[in-house]
């Protein structure tokens, strides 16, 4: 087995960036020591790894759900805890996917709404059944990213361009000493963070949530790690799912003819409108449909399709209703670099 001598436990994902909602999964990185520099081992390392992390978990019966996904990019050990009930994802130093999320974390401060709505896009995702890179759609990663290009592009503008907050490939330069790179990075998106919510000259959207979703759209590749895309589990077999479910949710936010069940059962998973629902404080919690079209009205132009940026038009993009994706390196949109 690995030597275990001075390696850490730490969470990474959307617990750290704090996107996460209380059905999500934890992802846990164990960073092997390597002295005060960063760990490089190769994949290889992390497969052998993770295999006596598994050995070691089905002795203990730590947990149940047990699943090593080996060949995976980044390798991953999947499993339940008993305690908690928690699902866990393990992988093997992996400070970039820390770092990764420190930078969502960071740029909350530039503007709050975008935690909103990425909660909001990840659960209306599942109720779609498009939030499951295992079955051919979208990670939650992917969703995130493409709320922080739909912020950049949106109108004024609510994020600068990412390289405006960490210029270069972030991934490249986690190198040498760890506390030495760490602080260069967070020390660097702080400054730039700041510049650019004191700037006094840019303007300011004070759109709802609600009205910033309606014209929520896009698709994207992996700003912090060029020219890695996030979105590589997205199958051609999915993309007509994915474009159907963007198009209906458009129609049925701009409609006229909305009614209560309908926004609900578009908008999140049943489980997640079971608690929405239930008995709060001596009556229920629901959302009252007239807020609801009061916030999308101004919103019934707002765009209704996906732009090929791509030269050309690709063999494997599969569009509905004039909504266009394009899949597997061919990428469409991405946030701002």
């Amino acid at each position: 087995m690995v030597s275990l001598d001075g390696a850490t436990v730490e969470p990474f994902g959307s617990f750290v960036s704090n996107l996460f909602t209380r059905w999500g999964d934890l992802d846990i990185s164990i960073e092997l020591s390597n002295g005060l520099h960063i760990s490089s081992a190769g994949k290889k390392q992390k497969q052998t790894f993770l295999g006596d992390v598994l050995k070691a978990l089905r002795m203990k019966g730590g947990g149940s759900n047990l699943q090593f996904i080996s060949n995976a990019r980044v390798p991953i050990l999947k499993f339940k805890s008993y305690r908690q009930g928690v699902s866990c994802d393990i992988s093997i130093n992996n400070l970039p996917g820390q770092m990764k999320s420190k930078i969502l974390l960071w740029i909350n401060k530039i503007d709050g709404r975008f935690r909103h709505m990425v909660l909001l896009v990840k659960e209306w995702a599942k109720a779609h059944k498009i939030n499951n890179s295992k079955a051919g759609t979208f990670n939650s990663y992917s969703l995130s990213l493409l709320v922080i290009f739909y912020f950049q592009t949106c109108i004024p503008a609510i994020f600068p361009p990412l390289k405006d907050i960490y210029p270069g490939n972030m991934v490249d330069d986690l190198i040498g000493v760890r506390s030495d790179a760490e602080n260069l990075i967070a020390q660097t998106c702080d400054a730039n963070i700041n510049r650019f919510i004191s700037n006094r000259a840019r303007s300011i959207n004070r759109k709802s949530v609600a009205e910033l979703f309606v014209e929520f759209i896009g698709k994207v590749e992996d700003p912090f790690e060029q020219p890695q895309n996030t979105a590589r589990s997205v199958s051609a077999g999915q993309l007509k799912k994915i474009t159907e479910a963007f198009a209906r949710t458009h129609d049925l936010l701009t409609s006229t003819n909305q009614n209560q069940i309908s926004l609900l059962s578009n908008m999140a998973p049943a489980h997640v409108i079971r608690c929405i629902t239930r008995p709060y404080g001596g009556g229920y919690f629901h959302p009252t449909q007239p807020q609801v079209q009061r916030a999308i009205r101004p919103q019934l132009q707002s765009q209704r399709h996906f732009q090929n940026v791509s030269q050309g038009t690709s063999s494997n993009s599969s569009s509905s209703k004039g909504h266009t994706l394009v899949h597997r390196g061919q990428q469409i949109w991405r946030p701002k670099s």
